[in-house]
């Protein structure tokens, strides 16, 4: 292919001096010097590489660094290593080159995000070691994950030219590790860009059914928010308020968690847009100014106090402050409103980043005190959990990640922010250690209760001990923070993970001596052949004489049955090799580029129908087992274990059948069961197993078990039922 090169590097100079017109933070002239000895450092290094695109690389980092400069808001030093972000991974350049060059803090940063770039290319177990490695960096740099997520943002904007297979791998990782990162550092809007285009590519029927419906609703919706905006502005403006208002439609991917929370449709989602008032203010004012604008507002319009957040009073532990509220709107329909001064939307769209611009004048040091406290527990339950298996680990870390928190007070006046469901037990650990294993009780606003009891906002809590009292094993039932469970479990196996140790040994030897690798993913395959719920187990169980080297036999005997299947995925040239006999009822579905039948089972997690979109897991003791792509293990099997996933289609839909559930609800009336049984059996000529209705003033609801031999089939069905007189809702279970 002939490039054009004059017009590519006018194209490059244009994204850079692009790239340094649009930084969050203002920069001097030491500062620019530095990005663009970068830069220029980075084009040298990428001058001969090509994106899968055709587009010359060099555009990857400096869209990172635009990423990183803008829509992040990082500074001069986090810039220069998003430019420099595959340099010592795929150029001559190394790691002390850049330390001659930049100094040691950059070589740092970027030596960091080469070492996990490097563990995405190598044929390693699970991908949540990605997350480990990840999660380690914040007791050296948080810049790394910052510029990683920048990364990885930009990838994910840019998909569209990868195979499928890779889209849905790269769109899983993402959601399963990346958007959650994206939360805990304050990027919401980042966090729902990678969670919308995660859904894009996972399941894009959903994501373009929804995208769809709102482009529809758009014009109404602009209505709306201009008829609402010149009703409140009205009122502000007589008050002397400087302000904007803005409309906008919530992110796909959060309407499609109503939905499935919910158990909804799009249109029954009655909040799926919200708007926002945004207002100027001096430091002193800002709180007052807030619920002035709340006062006006609920004058206006009817308000729905179970939907009032106050994040003003209390912020989130990310630094997140907003009032929301839900109104009756102008149409009379429930609308989301937040309000938030221009500081606080700054910090809701930068994240970490915003709080150091905002250091002087507001509550000076409280936003990154918080950031550092989540930090420093991130660290502390890694240092305390260096036995724990990755995935044990990263289920710990991702405890703390999206969980809502509740507010309360010690003795003395002063908050502590703990995730909802937290108990006066985790309260305790999270005063002091010593606190916690020496808990006996507590008293709640005066009042004695146990240490399991679960806080509730506003609680001012005072923690009775007892030098006598020791940590038992029912505390890990009823304490839900990371902290208090590490440390609970470090007293409780202080002998255990003696026997753990040396079990561990054992089973290496013992491995070694059977030709198997020592390694997570074969212990963790290990572990589930003989029924284990964690890897600790294993261990003690070789440890104490439970398990020998029989069973290590009878796993590879399984496993070298199982490896024919995924060695003819990867690498095998001669296909003759393996060749199943497969009975004429399983040839409905093939797998891989070549499309070979192989036996299979379906999944039990998930329901699956001709028609739908499907895929093939290796599991280590059944074989393969069919999942649909809905199915709500599919991220997690994707993004862990991407190497044992198949490609698989449907090749025989019209031979199966499959029993599905569907719920119907709509307005009881006689003649209502007869209806829908006629469209069932005789407009569709359908089997139905079982029928349950039940009617409740003059409501009925139902569960009807179907065979049903493909999706078109069920998609008619379900048409000619929502037009029974009466019907409201069909949905598939």
């Amino acid at each position: 292919m002939i490039y054009d090169l004059e017009k590519e590097n006018k194209e490059i100079l244009a994204r850079y001096k692009d790239l340094i017109s649009n930084t969050y933070r203002t920069l001097d002239e030491e500062q620019n010097k530095l990005i663009r000895k970068a830069f220029d450092i980075a084009l040298d290094a990428h001058k001969d590489q090509r994106r899968k695109t055709g587009e010359p690389y060099i555009y990857h980092p400096i869209e990172v660094a635009k990423i990183v400069a803008n829509e992040i808001g990082l500074g001069a030093t986090s810039i220069a290593c998003a430019l420099l972000h595959d340099v010592i991974e795929d150029s001559e350049y190394t790691y002390e080159d850049l330390k001659k060059i930049f100094g040691k803090n950059i070589a740092d940063i970027v030596n960091g995000l080469t070492k996990i770039s490097v563990m995405n290319q190598q044929n390693i177990s699970v991908q949540s070691e990605n997350y480990r490695k990840l999660l380690l960096t914040l007791s050296e740099d948080f810049r790394v994950i910052l510029i990683k997520i920048a990364d990885r943002l930009h990838n994910m904007r840019t998909l569209e030219s990868m195979h499928p297979v890779k889209q849905k791998k790269i769109a899983a990782e993402t959601a399963y590790i990346y958007a959650p990162l994206a939360h805990r550092f304050g990027l919401y809007n980042i966090k729902s860009e990678l969670e919308d285009l995660s859904l894009k590519y996972n399941n894009p029927d959903i994501y373009n059914e929804i995208v769809g419906k709102l482009e529809i609703a758009k014009e109404g919706r602009e209505k709306y928010v201009e008829e609402f905006t010149k009703e409140v502005s009205e009122q502000l403006k007589e008050e002397g308020l400087n302000f904007t208002i803005k409309g906008r439609a919530k992110a796909i991917s959060s309407i499609y968690r109503k939905m499935q929370k919910q158990n909804v449709t799009f249109e029954e989602v009655f909040d799926n847009y919200a708007i926002r008032i945004i207002y100027k203010s001096d430091p002193r004012n800002e709180k007052f100014l807030a619920w002035k604008i709340y006062s006006i507002v609920t004058d206006l319009y009817q308000s729905n106090p179970s939907r009032m957040r106050d994040w003003i009073s209390q912020p989130r532990s990310t630094g997140y402050e907003s009032l929301h509220l839900t109104v009756m709107g102008p149409d009379k329909k429930w609308i989301e409103v937040q309000i938030r001064s221009e500081r606080m939307d700054d910090i809701a769209e930068k994240g970490v980043a915003a709080h150091y611009k905002y250091k002087e004048g507001y509550r000076k040091n409280s936003d990154d005190q918080r950031f550092e406290n989540w930090v420093s527990e991130i660290r502390e339950v890694l240092e305390q959990q260096q036995n724990l298996s990755t995935s044990e680990l990263l289920d710990n870390i991702k405890l703390n990640l999206y969980s809502k928190e509740v507010f309360v007070f010690t003795p003395k006046g002063e908050i502590k922010i703990l995730p909802t469901g937290a108990t006066a037990l985790d309260f305790a650990f999270s005063v002091h250690t010593d606190l916690g294993m020496k808990c006996l009780g507590a008293k709640i606003n005066g009042k004695l209760v146990p240490i399991s009891y679960v806080l509730q906002n506003g609680d001012q809590i005072d923690i009775l001990s007892s030098q006598n009292q020791k940590p038992k094993a029912d505390w890990l039932e009823f304490v839900v923070t990371s902290k208090a469970k590490s440390k609970i479990k470090n007293i409780l196996n202080s002998e255990k993970n003696q026997h753990t140790a040396e079990g561990k040994e054992i089973l290496q030897r013992k491995m070694r001596h059977a030709k198997l690798n020592f390694n997570d993913d074969e212990i963790n395959g290990l572990q589930k052949f003989l029924n284990l719920k964690t890897s600790q187990d294993l261990f003690i169980g070789f440890q104490n004489g439970t398990f020998d080297i029989g069973d290590i036999k009878r796993y590879s005997d399984k496993k070298s049955i199982l490896s024919n299947i995924f060695n003819r995925f990867r690498k095998s040239s001669n296909k003759e090799e393996y060749v199943e006999k497969v009975d004429s009822n399983l040839d409905m579905i093939v797998f891989g580029k070549d499309e070979e039948k192989l036996n299979y089972t379906f999944a039990k997690c998930c329901t699956v129908i001709p028609g739908d979109k499907i895929f093939g897991f290796i599991t280590i003791s059944d074989g393969i087992k069919v999942h649909n792509d809905n199915c709500p293990n599919a991220i997690n099997l994707r993004a862990n274990y991407d190497y044992r996933v198949l490609q698989a289609k449907w090749v025989n839909a019209e031979s199966f059948k499959n029993r599905i559930k569907i719920e119907i609800e709509g307005l009881d009336r006689m003649g209502m069961i007869n209806d829908i049984t006629a469209v069932i059996s005789n407009n569709m000529n359908m089997d139905m197993k079982s029928m349950s209705i039940a009617s409740n003033d003059g409501i009925f609801t139902g569960n009807i078990n179907l065979e049903v031999r493909n999706k078109s089939q069920l998609e008619e069905t379900f048409k000619q039922l929502k037009n029974i007189n009466g019907v409201s809702k069909v949905k598939r279970v």
